[in-house]
């Protein structure tokens, strides 16, 4: 216990130090680090910015330039003048705002289109300017010396995307046409800037980006122009001084900014070493993308500086940490010894001695009021404990009388729970009792009706009434058969089997005049599909019932009219012949999550309406015949019913 009582204040002592303090120092770290890339990120994004920035102010000064030779009155003296001259002044202009190349199309030179939507707009009055990729072809077209110029060779680079090319002849040109309306002639001047080897373009774009920069000396940043994945122009160097033309980027990030024409602001390996780069792609007159602008520094001496500041950081918690740890240890001693001298106190009350006291631990502040204050508690308990043994004879005598009144409130409990058993049974007779009133309403209703019928025709000679007067006779015996049928249901034991051979379609028409006034009155159509059945053996009073029930149920669920559809069929089961009945109505049908349930006993979705025995029933007594009985909704919404048994006799020959 003394050992545990130390090791816990040590732990208290020492676990903020050394493991919440380091804990906290690796959130800081991993915060200050992610900061310091995110940093990173943002200053190459900016450079980024600027490189762009220059890349349009370019091609807003090619534009403007060449709308004002477009314009100038010199110009439009020249086309005054036959195309030698002409040119003549054309080069001195190209020179002058050096451009690469500079020529004038006549209008009858655009009759067959033009190739470039550069021009296609300054056919229209608008000048235009873009990036545009010049085949070796368009090169030699518009300058002979531009071709050789373009061309790069290609410099195997460790992780492009592989090629079998050998060099990029292709040239990338800042590409800007406009109209020309001087002199009677019309037509576009066009002009361009060949960026391929173009280390004016490139170094200006460094020098901006990277003028005074805080970086310096081994840090100072690239820049480099790609036409798709080759450097055209860059000052990224593979020896101290051959500069990396021809080398490619990485397949990663061609993907990126080619592929998917996303701007790349993360680390990537250039030429021969990591750098913290942006990638920027740049789209041609045809909306493609055909290359990128690419700044960057290297990652290295950030890399040592973010290393060498976690280093200090970590010495630091060391050292922190190795002071400190005596003085928190040394702290902790005033607390240890009057504790364990008071844990010491405990054990000896713990095995009994209710007289062991602290006494005076020499402590101060609120430890030694502690120590006091156990010692009053102590006395305390001890004068308890004697008044406590004094109570226990009287609790004894307490816990017997209530123990022999629990004992006499059980017998009550279980003399209730027989009752409530009783009352269950009741319950339950009481139930049977409802099932039975409700297989004796379908009758009655039967009777009512026709009791209607013989009023109405109480005109007429009774002869006239004497099929009701029958039919009143057939329902009462009904009733009884069906209080019979219910008993039997309940104990088929004590009842013998009565069947006899019966044809479908004699028991369906019967019940369908038991119930036509009900039909009648709701506007049920009815479609009878009869073919050949076979007869089968059943009690025809049984299958009386079954079929009212059935009709009555569709009934009911439709409302106020609809269409019952009644079908007779020969269909075979498990290789048996038989005879099926099917009972169709357009109502509602039954819900999908109710409808394995709709045989059990006293299960019914009409709430105080029935008891639920009626499909109940009529499944037992369709199963006692050897048949079967299923339920299922239409596709088309409304419940079929349908009344499967085998045959008795051969077929017979059903009235259509």
């Amino acid at each position: 216990m003394l050992t545990s009582v130390r090791l816990r204040l040590l732990m208290m002592a020492l676990l903020p130090l050394i493991l919440l303090m380091p804990l906290l120092l690796l959130l800081g770290l991993s915060r200050w680090t992610s900061d310091y890339d995110e940093l990173l990120i943002s200053k190459v994004e900016s450079d980024l910015k600027i490189a762009e920035q220059y890349l349009a102010q370019i091609m807003t000064a090619t534009g403007s330039d060449l709308a004002g030779i477009a314009g100038a009155a010199g110009f439009a003296d020249a086309l005054a003048r036959d195309q030698s001259e002409r040119q003549d002044y054309l080069n001195q202009r190209r020179d002058e705002h050096g451009f690469d190349f500079l020529y004038f199309l006549p209008e009858e030179a655009l009759e067959s289109g033009p190739k470039w939507p550069v021009v296609a707009a300054a056919m229209t009055g608008q000048s235009a300017t873009a990036i545009d990729i010049f085949s070796p072809q368009d090169l030699e077209t518009v300058a002979e010396s531009l071709k050789d110029t373009a061309r790069i060779p290609l410099v195997a680079t460790e992780a492009a995307v592989p090629t079998d090319r050998t060099a990029e002849d292709r040239g990338m040109v800042v590409h800007s046409a406009s109209p020309v309306s001087l002199s009677g002639k019309t037509g576009v001047v066009v002009g361009g800037i060949l960026l391929n080897r173009n280390l004016q373009f490139i170094d200006t774009i460094n020098s901006l980006v990277y003028l005074n920069a805080v970086t310096g000396g081994e840090r100072q940043g690239t820049a480099t122009l790609f036409l798709e994945d080759v450097r055209i122009s860059t000052n990224v160097r593979l020896f101290e001084d051959v500069r990396a033309l021809g080398t490619r980027v990485s397949a990663e990030v061609r993907e990126a900014v080619l592929g998917q024409g996303e701007t790349w602001l993360n680390r990537a390996f250039v030429v021969n070493d990591w750098y913290v780069s942006g990638y920027l792609p740049i789209r041609d007159s045809f909306e493609n993308n055909v290359g990128m602008l690419y700044v960057g520094f290297l990652e290295a001496p950030f890399s040592a500086t973010k290393r060498a500041a976690i280093l200090w950081m970590l010495t630091a918690f060391v050292l922190v940490l190795l002071i400190s740890t005596p003085v928190f240890l040394w702290l902790a001693k005033g607390i240890f010894s009057p504790l364990e001298a008071m844990s010491k106190t405990m054990k000896r009350v713990e095995r009994g001695d209710l007289s062991a006291r602290n006494g005076d631990l020499g402590a101060k502040g609120e430890i030694g009021q502690v120590a006091a204050h156990l010692d009053s508690l102590l006395e305390q308990v001890q004068d308890r404990d004697q008044e406590l043994r004094g109570w226990a004879d009287q609790l004894n005598f307490r816990v017997d009388k209530r123990t022999k009144e629990l004992s006499d409130a059980n017998q009550k409990l279980e003399a209730a729970t027989q009752q409530l058993v009783m009352a269950e049974k009741l319950a339950s007779i009481g139930e049977i009792t409802a099932g039975v009133a409700h297989e004796i309403n379908n009758p009655v209703a039967v009777i009512q009706g026709n009791v209607d019928v013989m009023r109405e025709s109480l005109g007429a000679a009774s002869k006239d009434v004497e099929i009701e007067f029958n039919l009143i006779d057939r329902q009462i015996a009904r009733i009884s058969a069906i209080v019979g049928k219910l008993l039997q249901f309940a104990r088929p034991a004590d009842y013998s089997d009565t069947t006899s051979s019966v044809v479908l379609q004699t028991v369906l028409d019967d019940c369908l005049v038991l119930v036509d006034h009900v039909l009648s009155e709701k506007k049920i159509t009815i479609i009878k599909v009869y073919s050949e059945t076979a007869t089968v053996r059943i009690d025809p009073g049984e299958l009386q019932q079954v079929i009212v029930n059935l009709v009555m149920n569709a009934a009911q669920a439709m409302g106020d009219e609809g269409t019952l559809t009644l079908t007779l069929a020969t269909a075979e089961r498990d290789a048996q012949v038989g005879s099926s009945l099917s009972v169709t109505d357009t109502g509602p049908g039954i819900d999908p999550e109710k409808l394995a349930n709709v045989f059990d006993p006293f299960f019914t979705t009409k709430q105080a309406e029935g008891t639920g025995l009626g499909l109940s029933i009529s499944q037992t007594i369709i199963r006692r015949a050897g048949g079967l009985i299923t339920a299922q909704n239409q596709p088309k919404g409304g419940a079929r019913f349908e009344i499967w048994l085998p045959a008795a006799t051969s077929i017979s020959h059903a009235a259509q």
